[in-house]
């Protein structure tokens, strides 16, 4: 893995499976078979980030399972439970339009009118539209600690700057 490379969560060790020491895999990513697509996984694992290698993955049920090199009988496999699976973010697709959410947080948030209001500091999926939680800055005139605004690119997303972490919107500050 590259040393300047970020790490991302993808996914995460769920129950042991059987005797053999395979795994439930819970996928973070779009489509949950595309967590295996990213190669080599890492886990903090007894202190300290060890890599992983799948050997096999499948579908079972409504989940996947998968087994690990070493992790060769329940009892071993069950060291991986709860870990999470991460990779380089240097792995990531490029998007043709649009951003990760992990590249909007900590951007500074201000209105077309030039009023700060405040840093990203999580996003949210509603199903209709993502939104962006703002924490206010403790001096905010309308004493906001946090706004959800809505991720609506052209209506209130007026302009993203990921380089310089800036995020223009067409927003009231008081609401």
């Amino acid at each position: 893995m590259s040393e300047q490379a970020d790490q991302i969560v993808v996914g995460k060790f769920g129950a042991v499976y059987g005797i053999k020491g395979w795994l439930k895999i819970h996928s973070y990513t779009d489509d949950p078979e595309g967590v295996f697509d990213y190669k080599p996984w890492h886990v903090e694992y007894q202190g300290r980030q060890k890599e992983v290698q799948v050997t096999e993955y499948r579908r079972h049920s409504k989940t996947w399972i998968a087994k690990v090199a070493g992790f060769d009988v329940r009892e071993d496999a069950q060291a991986l439970v709860g870990l999470e699976i991460l990779v380089s973010d240097d792995q990531l697709p490029e998007l043709d339009d649009g951003v990760y959410w992990r590249d909007l947080m900590g951007c500074q948030v201000k209105t077309t009118q030039g009023y700060d209001l405040g840093v990203v500091a999580d996003m949210m999926e509603t199903g209709s539209n993502d939104v962006l939680v703002v924490k206010s800055n403790p001096t905010d005139a309308f004493g906001k600690k946090e706004r959800l605004i809505p991720y609506l690119e052209q209506q209130v997303i007026i302009q993203v700057d990921i380089a310089n972490k800036f995020i223009e919107v067409d927003w009231d500050p008081g609401f």
